[in-house]
């Protein structure tokens, strides 16, 4: 994708009743430590987006943020080092993984009628009046085209 971010495809696996050999749903991957994605995640976190709501943009000046979406379906605005726009959208029945490296701004758009659900995994985590995050605006972005 880009060295400001990347959209890491996921392992998913059916499960089976261990009686009967029966596929009773499935599991996905996100983390593990031997699959160096993540250097040891040290914050995770569950993200609500209410409907037709965007959370950002802002950047992290330390930590690199991968998102999961658990339910619903979003877009991240991801803004690059050379300030080109670029709209990445996952939804719960990908398994996909979006890696935003830090010091890149990101928004996150629920165009949607739920709620949707991001798990969040961090490389660092956060702690109260560390400055780490900085709001950006992103004024030249098409913001009324999700609404």
């Amino acid at each position: 994708m880009s060295d400001n971010f990347h959209v890491h495809n996921l392992e998913v696996h059916q499960t089976k009743d261990i009686k009967t050999e029966n596929i009773n749903g499935e599991l996905t991957i996100i983390w593990r430590d031997w699959d160096k994605i993540i250097n040891q995640p040290q914050m995770v976190y569950l993200n609500l987006i209410n409907p037709h709501e965007i959370k950002g943009p802002h950047l992290h000046k330390k930590r690199t943020s991968y998102f999961y979406c658990l339910e619903g379906q979003i877009t991240l605005v991801i803004r690059d080092s050379k300030m080109n726009y670029h709209e990445v959208t996952v939804n719960s029945g990908e398994p996909k993984l979006v890696q935003v490296q830090k010091g890149i701004a990101a928004a996150i758009v629920n165009n949607s009628k739920n709620i949707s659900k991001v798990l969040v995994l961090a490389d660092i985590s956060w702690k109260p009046d560390d400055n780490e995050m900085e709001s950006v605006n992103f004024n030249n972005y098409e913001w009324n085209k999700w609404f």
